[in-house]
């Protein structure tokens, strides 16, 4: 009788093998460059916010916002997390 009951499980094991490898495991590997690339936001940086917004990173405010200035003399306070992308990175001071 063990045998059948493991075989009537096995479908359900390999659905959810093939659901853990096919969205659970890229989804949480994306989470984590995504805070990776925010946990290393510099002044200087261009980024684009997830609204579509592009601007340069002038302050770094606390670890939840960051002002970023999107164009010459106007400057917006913005959540970290919704940094969609940054188009490029400011060299390291020495």
């Amino acid at each position: 009788m063990d045998g059948g009951a493991l075989a009537q499980f096995l479908p359900l094991i390999l659905i959810f093998a093939i659901m853990y490898f096919l969205l659970i495991r890229p989804q949480q590997k994306k989470v984590k460059e995504h805070q990776a690339m925010v946990e290393g936001l510099r002044r200087g940086d261009q980024v684009v916010t997830q609204g579509g917004m592009i601007g340069k990173v002038s302050k770094l405010k606390d670890d939840a916002e960051i002002e970023v200035e999107v164009a010459e003399g106007v400057k917006v306070r913005i959540v970290k997390s919704t940094i969609a992308q940054v188009i490029s990175k400011t060299e390291p001071a020495n």
